[in-house]
Order: structure tokens, then sequence, then C-alpha cells
């Protein structure tokens, strides 16, 4: 095991914290017997895994940080019954580019490749299929994990459903997810099927999701949030499926010759030190080239790394935002509250707040997680510039809306949210408390984010 003290941040940059980080294996974990050695200060342990929450879930200021790193073999594919057991402290990218050439994908992808499968369950992430295939936790079949008292267990939703529920989307807070076991999607080639469309206004593109959005596994509307007036709302709405090898032959007959070929290309970091490029002179000049740029209809294949992860292509853009960072806002409002939507988007729209990855999509079932965030709705998600005047307001009239309306919030984007925000949003938080409990009673695990909301 090695420990160095570090300031840590999420993703988005904003309220870092020191913290002792210990980078261990599972296995070194699981043969010390206890967990106390490790919290010296008293201060709790979390997990973090590479560090793309956009807020504070994985860092604990004033106590310890446990970089989990895979062990020698991580990937047991199971072509027979599709599925997959990894290691938790694996990313998704690296599973990727085991299983993609063997004819696999992920059953869900968020919008980056950087994420692990511990944290893939623990923030219960969602993808541009939940209206079709729900969440990740959805697809998973068995968990490994470290209690607090140091004992290993492993679970599945029958053996242990309390517990299971309460780790769906837990944020790491029941305890540290070691291994996990989850279902594969079977692909032929490593391009998407995809109809890209330009859309007017917020009515048009509503319309278009609510009846065409069944006709693909995959979708998402990026929306220009600079627009006003009658294009309030205008966007561009990709959709997609998997492409079978017959269409990819048909689309690009080169590409067919080796259809399982994948390589995702990666381009320089943003430098460090970055100014804050992404103002609303930028963010207008952007959405007008990006909205323009798409044609009004346009069918045609795209690599899995272009339409599930672009800005992967892109390391460290978040320097883009400059060093007060950013906030990623992330809401779900019910199906009937398109007017509550509406009204969001206007309200940030004639705010002036700048943001060029402004995403709508639909979430359809609940996966069953206590504090899992997808429920059957519109979900929006916005990025705007830590620090911006009149952001705070702003974002607090769009709390009482979202609220107001029966959604509510994101906790692996949050970084700003208050415990009665979360408390209202999470009817179940009392019975996720309570499981907790029951299974760390001294509150072994805890985070930056436990402590701002309550919820430890």
């Amino acid at each position: 095991m090695k420990t160095e003290t570090i300031e840590l941040a999420g993703w988005g940059g904003t309220a870092p914290s020191v913290a002792s980080v210990v980078d261990v294996t599972a296995d070194e974990l699981t043969s010390e017997g206890s967990l106390t050695a490790l919290d010296p200060h008293g201060r709790g342990l979390i997990a973090r895994g590479l560090g793309r929450s956009y807020g504070d879930p994985a860092q604990n200021g004033g106590g310890t940080v446990l970089r989990l790193q895979p062990g020698a073999n991580p990937i047991h594919l199971d072509p027979a019954t599709g599925t997959v057991t990894v290691d938790a402290a694996l990313s998704l990218d690296t599973l990727l580019r085991e299983i993609v050439p063997q004819g696999w994908f992920i059953p869900v992808t968020p919008g980056t490749r950087f994420v692990t499968v511990g944290g893939a369950v623990a923030s219960d992430i969602h993808g541009k299929n939940h209206h079709a295939d729900g969440s990740f936790g959805a697809h998973v079949e068995r968990l490994t994990m470290l209690l607090a008292d140091g004992s290993q267990r492993t679970i599945t939703p029958t053996s242990d459903p309390d517990l299971w529920w309460a780790t769906i989307g837990g944020m790491g807070l029941t305890g540290l997810i070691t291994e996990a076991t989850f279902r594969l999607i079977p692909i032929e080639t490593v391009h998407c099927l995809v109809d890209n469309e330009r859309i007017p206004n917020l009515d048009t593109l509503i319309e278009k999701m609510i009846t065409g959005d069944h006709r693909y596994r995959y979708s998402v509307a990026w929306i220009d949030l600079v627009a006003t007036g009658a294009s309030l709302g205008r966007a561009v709405l990709s959709r997609g499926n998997h492409a079978t090898l017959n269409e990819l032959r048909s689309y690009v007959p080169k590409a067919a010759e080796n259809p399982l070929v994948f390589d995702p290309p990666v381009f320089p970091d943003v430098p460090s030190g970055m100014p804050n490029v992404l103002n609303r002179t930028a963010v207008r000049a952007f959405n007008e080239f990006w909205y323009r740029k798409t044609p009004r209809e346009h069918h045609g294949t795209e690599s899995l790394s272009a339409f599930f992860h672009p800005l992967d292509m892109v390391g460290q853009w978040n320097r883009l935002y400059g060093r007060h960072g950013f906030l990623q806002y992330q809401l779900v409002v019910p199906f009937e509250a398109v007017e509550t939507l509406r009204t969001i988007i206007s309200k940030v729209s004639e705010a002036g707040h700048a943001s060029f990855l402004a995403v709508l999509k639909r979430f359809g079932a609940e996966s069953g997680g206590l504090l899992s965030f997808p429920t059957p709705g519109w979900t929006l998600t916005l990025d705007l510039p830590a620090g911006a005047a009149g952001l705070g307001p702003l974002l607090a009239a769009c709390d009482d809306l979202v609220l107001g309306a029966g959604g509510r919030h994101y906790l692996a984007k949050d970084a700003y949210a208050s415990p009665a925000i979360i408390r209202a949003g999470y009817p179940r938080l009392d019975e996720w408390k309570a499981i907790r409990s029951s299974v760390d009673p001294e509150g072994m695990w805890a985070s930056d984010m436990a402590r701002r909301l309550d919820l430890i």
C-alpha cells in the first residue's frame, strides 16, 4: 500500500479538500482484517475511482480516500451467459478494449469511458438508453463488498435485497465494492446506425422524442441554451442502434472488413492553468456552429467512441472552465411536467449563463436503488461556470421548480445542493439510512458529500 497526502476535487474542480490517499488492492485490504488502521483521524474512509464525479462524493477532507487498484486478472468474460465478472477498480475504458473485439458491449455507459465499474454501481449510472434498458444497476447480478467490520460479503438482489438496493446508487457509503458481475450486450460491429435531426424549438423536440424514441435503443438531445424566443430549446436530436454487420457493409464497406476493431482516439490534454474560455460569446458561437453544421436530417453510421464518448477525445476538457471550475446541474422531472422543463430552460437562457453542454434525455423505469437518481421523466443536464454572477439565485429557483414538480437531483453530479433538497427529492432516504446504519453503525464509510448532505 502506498499512502500520500493529496488535495482532491471532483471533475468540476470545485470545493477541493485534503485527505490521506491510499493506493491499495482489494486483496491487500481484505488481508488486513480491519480497516481501523487506515482511519487514524476518525474521519472515515471512502473509495475513489477516476475522479469523474463532478462534486465531492469521492473526497474525504481530513480523512482517508482509498484508490482501489485492479488485480492481476481483473476481467472474467463468460460468453455462454453473456456476463462478465470484473474487479470494481477496473475502468470502463479498459473493459471495453477487452470485450468489444470479442463482440460485447457494456449494458449502460455514461458520457465517458473513464469511470470505474465500482463507481458505475455506486452512482447507478445511466446513459442514452435509459428509456429502453434502465440504469447500470438493473444489469448487475452479483457484488462482492468489504464491509465496515472488515468482513467480505457477496450479495445478490435476492440474497441481501436491503443491502443490495442501498448499495446500488448508494454513493459508496454502504461498503467498498470490490467485484461485480453484470450482463453485457452482444454486438456485431463497433458502429452505431444513427439518425441526427436539427430541431427548431422545444415543443418540436418534445414531440419528436415522445413519438419516436421507442424505435431507438439510444436517444439524446443537445439543446442550445443561448437561444431564446421562438428558438427556445432548439436542439440536435441524435438517436441510434448498434449497427449489424450487414448494415455496416451497406454504409461503410471498408469498415466492415474489420468490424470489431476498437481503438478510440485520444488527443493531448488541455493545458492546466487555462482561463475560462467558455464565456457567453464563445458558447453562443459554438452553439450556432454546432446547430448549423447538423443537416436537417441525416442517417448514417458513427463509431462507438464518437457516438457515446466524444468528449473523451479531449483529455482534461474540464480545464476549459478555468481555475474556478464548473457545476454540472442535473435534474429529472416527471413526463407530465413539460411546462416546468420549459420554465427552467427559459430561466437559464434568459439569465445568460453559458452552457455548451446541455442535454435532454428520457428516463424509463427506476432500478430499485433507494438513492438511485433515474425515475420516469425528462432529465436535463447543464454545465455552468462556477462563481458566475447570479448563479446561486438561478439554481435556487430551478430547485424550487424541480421539487415542486416531484423531481430530484443527481448525487453523482451534485456540488451544491442542501440536505433539504435531497431529502425532498429522495423519499426513501430514511429507509436507506437505516440499512446503512445496520452494516456500518460507527460510520466508517464517509465522504465530504455525505457530511454536506447529512447522509450519515
